[in-house]
C-alpha cells in the first residue's frame, strides 16, 4: 500500500491513497488550520470503525441474518500530553434487524477483533480496546 499527504497551504492536506480517492485533512483554526477536513487522528477511528464494520456485516450475511441497518462508533479518548495518542477505545456495534442472533452477533465481533480487522491488529499493542454490542429489532 503506499499513501501520500500533500500540502495545499496552512495545515491543509489532500491525502490519497492506492484506491485513488482522497480526502482533506486539516485541524483547528486556533493552532493554524481553517477546519476544512478530518483531523489526522480522526482518520485512525474512522478506519478502525470501517474495517470492523466490513467484517462483521460480511459474517453476519454468512450467517443469514436479517440485518436491516448497522453502525459501529467508536469512542476515542485520547491522552492529555503530546502527542495526545489514542489510548482507549471503545468500539460499539448498533446491529437492527429482526431475530437477530445475539451469539452470532458476538461471534462475528470476535472473529474481526481477534483475527481479521487489520486496523484494530495494527493499534492493539497501544491502545486498550473494549467493545459494546445492542441490538435493536426492527
Amino acid at each position: 500500500m503506499e499513501a501520500k499527504a500533500v500540502w495545499k497551504g496552512d495545515l491543509t492536506f489532500v491525502g490519497s491513497a492506492d484506491s485513488g480517492f482522497s480526502l482533506v485533512m486539516d485541524t483547528f483554526k486556533e493552532v493554524g488550520g481553517n477546519e476544512s477536513g478530518f483531523r489526522p487522528v480522526e482518520l485512525i477511528a474512522i478506519g478502525v470503525a470501517g474495517c470492523t464494520g466490513m467484517d462483521v456485516i460480511s459474517i453476519l450475511k454468512k450467517k443469514r441474518q436479517e440485518v436491516t441497518d448497522f453502525e459501529v462508533l467508536v469512542h476515542a479518548t485520547r491522552a492529555a500530553e503530546h502527542p495526545k495518542k489514542i489510548t482507549h477505545m471503545l468500539i460499539e456495534y448498533v446491529v437492527t434487524g429482526k431475530n437477530i442472533d445475539p451469539a452470532a452477533v458476538e461471534r462475528a465481533v470476535q472473529l474481526s477483533e481477534e483475527k481479521y480487522c487489520p486496523s484494530i491488529a495494527t493499534i492493539r499493542n497501544n491502545v486498550t480496546i473494549e467493545n459494546k454490542i445492542v441490538i435493536k429489532e426492527g
